[in-house]
């Protein structure tokens, strides 16, 4: 049995050339330095919005915990280190970047020290309103003195 050879002309165009592809890759250098730029500025605002989700969800769970075991609730927010939570229960850190104040309605505006937000037994709260911003947006979060709702607002 005799092999036979087959040879075969390479096409002259097929393939792509260096300066080609070094042309690709630096498009999608660009394209993904803008894209990071991009969603880099919207961490921030997705911090804080995360802040105040978990913040009002304590102060409802706080609530629920007052009103189920019918005994006052405490919720604590400890402006100097950045920490809040229900005594007894669960702290949390506020994220990095987010300044914390509270409006009290005897008080005044609170930007330092500790202060407590009590729940009675039949869930009624004071009202309170606590700021959280990061640059240029604001969010609030307001406790209802009738109902002893939690209410967060851009």
């Amino acid at each position: 049995m005799a092999f036979r050879r087959v040879e075969r002309a390479l096409a002259s165009g097929g393939g792509f050339t260096l300066l080609e592809i070094m042309m690709v890759m630096v498009l999608v250098l660009i394209i993904l330095g803008i894209s990071t730029v991009f969603f880099s500025s919207m961490l921030p605002s997705q911090n804080l919005n995360a802040a105040g989700r978990e913040l009002s969800a304590m102060l409802r769970f706080a609530r629920l915990l007052a009103k189920t075991n019918g005994e006052t609730r405490t919720v604590f927010v400890d402006l100097e280190t950045g920490r809040y939570g229900i005594e007894g229960v669960q702290t949390r850190r506020i994220p990095q970047g987010i300044t914390v104040k509270i409006t009290d309605a005897l008080e005044g505006e609170i930007t330092r020290g500790r202060y407590s937000i009590s729940f009675s037994e039949s869930g009624q709260v004071t009202w309170e309103r606590i700021t959280l911003s990061a640059g240029k947006r604001i969010l609030s979060i307001e406790l209802d003195p009738v109902l002893g709702a939690v209410v967060l607002r851009n």
